[in-house]
């Protein structure tokens, strides 16, 4: 897929064992209401009493309904907003509403036995102020929600991914990061977070339907080791497993946030 041409310039990094439900069904008890058989003589009576099947007893039933896994570390408002369709999450999870270090998850839904994990906890880090359900340009936090994921890029060749991938020299970057870290490499390799921006596009597409005081250019990329101004990175290697991981046909989402937030 090709993309139009976007803006010359990056974008600034402002950037679940179900519910048992039995119910039984009693049989229907004998002449009088006693489940006990009869008895009666035998012939030439004055004998031992022998059983007889009393009315035939309606068998015990016993309905089992299992209710779909979901997410364990999210809340019903935070499972609400993830798209029926969807059946990949990339779940990341804060510390703390203040902290600039996450861990992230992959999870696939099943359609009957519902969502499992498919990976071990990656370490992540996100905006160096920690999170906030009203970003805006320039505050050093990372967004809250579950926004989709559809277009990736970089500098550096496809790895590989299902996602239209944009490469070109854009995605190079320099400079330091907050802890003096070098943040060459961080744009190697590109995952769009759909926060303010125009799903279909180049990650590098200024489109910011929110206005451009909601902030925009939020990213999944590579690691630089310190805290983003409100991307989410992981390590290289991860950032490549992320990339081969995700399908377009399964509505991929990303459900990000502090552990409280998503807990409600």
């Amino acid at each position: 897929m090709s993309y139009r041409s976007g803006p010359h310039g990056v974008a600034a990094v402002v950037l679940g064992a179900g519910l048992l439900l039995s119910g039984c069904a009693g049989g229907s008890g004998g002449e009088g209401g006693s489940s006990v058989p009869r008895t009666v003589n035998d012939k030439g009576g004055g004998g031992q009493g022998r059983a007889v099947p009393g009315p035939l007893a309606e068998e015990q039933t016993e309905a089992r309904v299992v209710r779909p896994r979901e997410i364990p570390s999210l809340g019903p408002k935070t499972r609400s907003q993830i798209p029926e369709e969807s059946r990949q999450a990339v779940v990341v999870t804060g510390d703390a509403p203040d902290s600039n270090r996450a861990m992230l998850v992959l999870y696939e839904r099943d359609p009957v036995e519902g969502w499992r994990s498919v990976s071990d906890p990656w370490p992540a880090h996100n905006a160096l102020k920690g999170w906030t359900d009203d970003h805006r340009q320039g505050d050093l936090r990372s967004p809250i929600g579950v926004f989709g994921l559809t277009d990736a890029g970089g500098r550096l060749p496809d790895p590989g991914t299902r996602l239209p991938y944009d490469r070109g020299p854009a995605f190079t970057l320099s400079g330091v990061g907050f802890e003096g870290e070098p943040l060459a490499g961080s744009f190697d390799h590109v995952v769009a977070i759909n926060y303010n921006r125009q799903p279909g596009t180049t990650p590098l597409d200024w489109t910011r339907p929110l206005g451009e005081g909601k902030g925009g250019g939020i990213w999944i990329h590579v690691d630089h080791g310190g805290p983003t101004q409100g991307c989410v990175s992981l390590p290289m290697g991860r950032m490549k497993e992320l990339l081969r991981w995700l399908d377009p046909g399964k509505v991929p989402q990303v459900v990000m946030g502090d552990v409280s937030s998503l807990g409600r």
